[in-house]
């Protein structure tokens, strides 16, 4: 079964702008980096073709992941969110009761997901056990560092 991304149209948007610049302009000038590397002589040597073929390399891979997010991908109808449950695109202040602390976490899809930020993805362990739960509720969640129990305390836009 493929995986299915749900994202605001807006980071929808944002994934197609970089795919049409990665694209055109991003493999116009790798073409051209690898040409002049090229230049430089025998490529069984030549470090500079083989940095330029590593980032075509990269490039390439990018491409085709953007391609893979948006053809899997739902948009979020952000408008329709309510607060009455925990859903991807809402915020969620819950209190970590096997670390004694409050964390306010937004809940992504996976291409948004930004743990630094807070920003969980909807597929990650918290983010997945958290959904539909509602203000109140009190869940355990099974981390690889071993469970932990969080009750929700407030869910916002």
């Amino acid at each position: 079964m493929a995986e299915e991304y749900v994202l605001p149209l807006k980071v929808i948007e944002e994934l197609k702008d970089e795919l049409k610049i990665l694209r055109t302009t991003g493999r116009n000038d790798m073409a051209e980096k690898i040409k002049e590397a090229k230049s430089f002589g025998d490529l069984s040597e030549n470090s500079e073709y083989d940095e330029a073929k590593s980032d075509q390399a990269k490039l390439e891979a990018r491409i085709r992941e953007i391609e893979y997010t948006l053809s899997h991908a739902t948009v979020l109808d952000e408008s329709a969110l309510t607060t009455e449950t925990v859903h991807t695109g809402l915020s969620v202040k819950i209190y970590d009761k096997t670390y004694d602390e409050e964390v306010t976490y937004k809940v992504v899809g996976a291409p948004q997901a930004d743990p630094i930020n807070n920003k969980i993805s909807d597929e990650s362990p918290v983010g997945k056990e958290l959904l539909g739960h509602k203000v109140g509720d009190v869940v355990t969640v099974e981390t690889p560092a071993g469970n932990t129990v969080l009750e929700i305390l407030e869910i916002f836009k």
